[in-house]
């Protein structure tokens, strides 16, 4: 291999360029907002049902609502980042067949767009919600942009707007309802993200050993025993703030067949350690991916939701 081979390959000139899009702007529009990431904007019920608030239709429309102004933020970041790093997308084997990358959205329009749904989103949830809610997806989508352009690539901070950006997901539901949070349950939020998030990037550097920098050049400057311990850290105060959170009554005792909230403690530990199997294994994806692929795990979780709602409910 010669050295202008070698140097073609590092500065992605022998890369073909990506195919051109025949596809509609708007098809390209959605497939740029990453409609596989919504369900990650699910957190939002979480607040609600833990207070066991989801049992009406303005609760519900509420929380629709809210839904749809958080993806709509998260999809504004989307086609910034994208549009911002169309240039470097096109000389990568896979990120070139982007829609922006790819041709199929214009770059402007890109820009155009997602400034547009950074605006309207916060500004239709002051008017149609809570200003709390307004200024949470205000700081949700700065820290973001922020995120993609430099925060990306500082070690720790990585992790910490990732985790907050899942813990912000979990709390605007609570502000939509005017729902008092407890601590227990953001630091069982906060500590579960961080696991799962740590998990994903630990399992990234395992898998990408020797050309990490190929897909997350920060990857280069952590050590999978330093991921790991983060990891195994943030499971461990995870489990430990959802026990205190199961027993707490609130110096009411409970009045159900069973202590269903104590017992969800069981069905929540055993999620973690399945989890963590994926997460040693360096096989830890998409939090959904993991969730939705193994039938175990699926099953611990559709117990835990069982037992947590029993216990919600008083039965």
């Amino acid at each position: 291999m010669t050295d202008t081979t070698i140097l073609r390959q590092r500065t992605g000139e022998g890369t073909p360029p990506a195919p051109p899009r025949t596809g509609s702007l708007l098809t390209g529009l959605l497939r740029t907002a990453r409609p596989r990431q919504w369900v990650k904007n699910v957190l939002v019920v979480a607040a609600p049902a833990a207070a066991g608030e989801l049992f009406s239709l303005h609760a519900l429309a509420r929380l629709a609502l809210v839904f749809a102004l958080f993806t709509a933020c998260a999809a504004a970041v989307y086609l910034v980042n994208d549009a911002r790093d169309a240039e470097a997308d096109r000389a990568h084997p896979v990120k070139r067949h982007r829609p922006v990358a790819a041709g199929q959205v214009p770059v402007p329009v890109a820009y155009a767009v997602g400034g547009a749904l950074m605006v309207l989103a916060p500004a239709a949830a002051a008017w149609l919600c809570a200003p709390s809610v307004a200024a949470l997806l205000t700081a949700y989508t700065g820290l973001q942009l922020a995120y993609c352009v430099c925060l990306k690539h500082v070690l720790v901070v990585d992790l910490a707007v990732v985790t907050t950006g899942f813990l912000m997901r979990a709390v605007v539901g609570g502000l939509a309802l005017g729902i008092p949070l407890s601590r227990w349950f953001l630091i069982t939020t906060g500590f579960g993200a961080l696991f799962m998030v740590s998990a994903k990037r630990y399992s990234e550097a395992v898998q990408m050993a020797g050309k990490a920098g190929a897909t997350r050049a920060l990857l280069t400057e952590y050590t999978t025993g330093y991921l790991r311990f983060v990891w195994q850290l943030a499971a461990g105060v995870a489990v430990l703030a959802y026990c205190l959170w199961a027993l707490e009554e609130g110096g009411v005792p409970h009045t159900s067949v069973l202590p269903w909230r104590q017992l969800s403690m069981v069905a929540f530990i055993l999620a973690v350690l399945r989890y963590a199997v994926f997460a040693d294994r360096g096989t830890a994806g998409e939090p959904e991916d993991v969730v939705l692929r193994d039938r175990a795990l699926t099953l611990i979780g559709g117990v835990w939701v069982a037992m947590y709602g029993l216990a919600v409910v008083n039965w």
